[in-house]
């Protein structure tokens, strides 16, 4: 009886040390600055960092994530200095390097242009002739990345969408791509009303896809977080809280 008492006692110890350990486990994440869904100026870290730590938190894990440019988030999670990155496309490379969570946000991306700018286009051949902007270290999707690539259409990258958009005021670049609301946001947020309304963009989107959360595969407890990170996501988004949190961010809340 006495054993039996000794061994369900240590049993119990291990549980609950085992609770506290993980109650109290960090995962340490980068990314780049991309208001309204990530940034280190915003409340939550923007509606995507909410959406992270809100999933992490409910099984008692804090979300802490380092903000740089683009490149070197990715670089520094890809090497396994942090635990992983977040948001970003889809590509093959990006497969072997880290384990990709369930959709987070879907993004819909276009071209933004002077009103006195008459820009037209079909295919992303059309761009050869305009100077293009983009930023450092950042997918614009396979389609495009192949083309930028080849070296058919040349764009001039630069680390922030405020230094993108200066340079499309100063008509140093004719054509900027980037996420229809990140680029919104980063207008109203960081130039003057005059300003922005000589910006506007081309209605047909060039590349709409999702967007993911990627965690290390050099880091072995990352095969396990993935999966706590996704079945929590689907309960917050099965409880309408993830339409609250775009909700309250539209709100400034």
């Amino acid at each position: 009886m006495k054993n039996i008492l000794k061994t369900c006692f240590f049993l119990i110890i291990i549980i609950f040390s085992t609770e506290k350990s993980y109650s109290e486990e960090t995962i340490r994440l980068t990314s780049g600055e991309w208001a309204p869904y990530l940034s280190e100026k915003l409340k939550h870290n923007g509606i995507v960092g909410r959406i992270l730590k809100e999933a992490f938190a409910l099984e008692g894990i804090e979300v802490k994530i380092s903000f740089f440019p683009w490149k070197r988030a990715y670089s520094e999670a890809k090497k396994g200095k942090y635990d992983g990155t977040a948001v970003w496309l889809k590509k093959t490379e990006r497969e072997k390097a880290f384990y990709f969570s369930e959709p987070v946000i879907e993004e819909q991306h276009v071209f933004f242009h002077l009103k006195s700018y008459p820009f037209k286009w079909n295919a992303f051949e059309d761009l050869e002739n305009h100077r293009v902007g983009g930023l450092l270290g950042f997918s614009y999707g396979p389609t495009f990345d192949a083309v930028i690539k080849s070296g058919e259409v040349k764009m001039r990258r630069v680390a922030t969408d405020i230094q993108a958009f200066e340079m499309l005021l100063k008509e140093r670049i004719q054509v900027y791509p980037q996420e229809l609301n990140v680029g919104y946001d980063a207008l109203y947020r960081n130039f003057l009303i005059g300003e922005t309304q000589l910006i506007t963009h081309h209605p047909k989107p060039f590349h709409v896809d999702f967007s993911y959360l990627l965690l290390s595969k050099k880091i072995e407890r990352n095969k396990h977080l993935i999966k706590i990170f996704n079945k929590n996501f689907k309960r917050l988004k099965e409880s309408g809280d993830i339409d609250q949190y775009f909700k309250e961010a539209r709100q400034g809340k």
